[in-house]
C-alpha cells in the first residue's frame, strides 16, 4: 500500500463521499471524513475514518478543519474535494442567489479547500488534490446551465493547478463521474420544481427534461454505483503517476467522443429532441 498520509474528503454526508471514505479507511489509510452536518458521518467513523465538521461555504470551518489535520500529523496527505451539489432550472428562472450558492459550493468552496492544504503539501514536497468534477463539465444539458457552468469551472481549475504544483512533488487528478445513483436525482427534481413555477415559459420543456433524468436513473445500464467512483478514487490518491483525468464510466467516454465528432448543429438537435 502506498503511503499518501492523512486523507482529507470532503462531502462524506452520503453518495460518493461516504463510498470514497470507507474505501479509503478500510485499506489502511487514515481518512478524516468531513461533511458540514457530523451528525450524519456515524457510517463513515463506523468503517474506521476520524471525522470532523466542514461546510465548504464557510471559511472558519475549512480554516479549523486543516489546521487539525496539519496539528496533528504536520500536513495533509492528500485532499478530495467531493463537496457538491446540483441547481436545476432554465438560466433565466434560478434566483441569483440560488447561482451564487451553486458557485459559493462547487468552485469557490473547492478553491479554498485547496489554498489550505497547499502549504503543509509543499514543505513536504508531495501532496495529492482529487477534485471530483463531473462528465457534465464537458458536456452541457438544458436546465442544467448553472451546475454545468461550476463543473466546466472545476476543469479549468484542476488543470491550471496541475501545471502550477507538479514543481513541488504535488499530483491533481480530475474524476469525470456520469451518472451516479445518488440522491443526486432528488436534487435534479427538487431545485428543478422549486425554479420553475406553472407560470414560467420554460415549464412544459423542464418537466420533459426532468422526466428524461428520471429515466435514466431508472435504467441500470446508464448509471453507476457511487462505489465505482470510490475505486477511482482510490486509485487516483494511491497510483504512483496518477492520471490528469479519469472518467467513469466507459459510455461516458462513448458520449463525450460523440460530442466531439458530432457537428453543432446535429448535437443541437438531439439536445432540443430530449425536452420535448
Amino acid at each position: 500500500m502506498r503511503e499518501v498520509g492523512p486523507i482529507l474528503i470532503t462531502g462524506c454526508s452520503s453518495g460518493i463521499g461516504m463510498a470514497a471514505a470507507r474505501r479509503l479507511a478500510q485499506g489502511g489509510h487514515l481518512v478524516y471524513a468531513t461533511a458540514r452536518r457530523p451528525e450524519t458521518l456515524a457510517a463513515a467513523a463506523a468503517a474506521g475514518c476520524r471525522t470532523l465538521p466542514l461546510d465548504v461555504t464557510d471559511d472558519a470551518s475549512m480554516r479549523a478543519a486543516v489546521d487539525e489535520i496539519v496539528d496533528a500529523h504536520g500536513r495533509v496527505g492528500a485532499l478530495v474535494n467531493n463537496a457538491g451539489y446540483g441547481e436545476y432550472g432554465a438560466i433565466e428562472d434560478v434566483a441569483i442567489d440560488r447561482v451564487r450558492r451553486q458557485f459559493e459550493t462547487n468552485v469557490i468552496g473547492l478553491s479554498r479547500m485547496c489554498q489550505l492544504v497547499l502549504p503543509s503539501m509543499r514543505a513536504a514536497g508531495r501532496g495529492r488534490i482529487v477534485n471530483v468534477g463531473s462528465m457534465g463539465g464537458r458536456l452541457t444539458f438544458p436546465y442544467g446551465g448553472y451546475y454545468h457552468a461550476t463543473k466546466h469551472a472545476v476543469e479549468a481549475l484542476s488543470d491550471a493547478l496541475r501545471y502550477e504544483v507538479a514543481p513541488f512533488g504535488i499530483q491533481v487528478s480530475l474524476i469525470e463521474p456520469g451518472p451516479i445513483r445518488t440522491e443526486f436525482l432528488n436534487t435534479i427534481g427538487e431545485t428543478m420544481r422549486d425554479s420553475t413555477p406553472d407560470t414560467s415559459a420554460y415549464a412544459e420543456s423542464a418537466r420533459a427534461f426532468d422526466k428524461m433524468a428520471a429515466q435514466i436513473y431508472q435504467t441500470p445500464l446508464m448509471w453507476a454505483k457511487p462505489e465505482a467512483v470510490a475505486r477511482t478514487i482510490e486509485k487516483a490518491v494511491t497510483s504512483s503517476r496518477p492520471l490528469s483525468r479519469y472518467v467513469i464510466a466507459r459510455r461516458v467516454r462513448v458520449a463525450l467522443a460523440a460530442r466531439m465528432l458530432v457537428p453543432g448543429r446535429a448535437w443541437d438537435a438531439m439536445m432540443r429532441a430530449s425536452v420535448r
